[in-house]
């Protein structure tokens, strides 16, 4: 199989197909890709192998505490 990049390769940014130092990462058996953008502060999503539409669903609104913040996230876990 070929590799596609799904995000990355557009500089660092805050756009979804930008990350800023990417750390842990999962993929489940629907190719879902999930990836821990840590200086971002916030975990994006990619469903079903798309390439375009990544979706934060953690974090995002800065560094912090808050329910809409994560603090340096390093890794991402899923339990199905």
């Amino acid at each position: 199989k070929n590799g596609v990049t799904i995000a990355g390769g557009h500089e660092q940014g805050g756009a979804t197909i930008q990350l800023y130092y990417p750390h842990g990462f999962f993929v489940d058996d629907d190719q879902t890709v999930i990836i821990a953008d840590l200086m971002n502060y916030r975990i994006v999503q990619w469903k079903n192998g798309d390439t375009t539409n990544g979706q934060v669903i953690a974090g995002g609104k800065g560094e912090g505490r808050g329910l809409n913040q994560l603090q340096y996230p390093t890794d991402v876990l899923v339990d199905k």
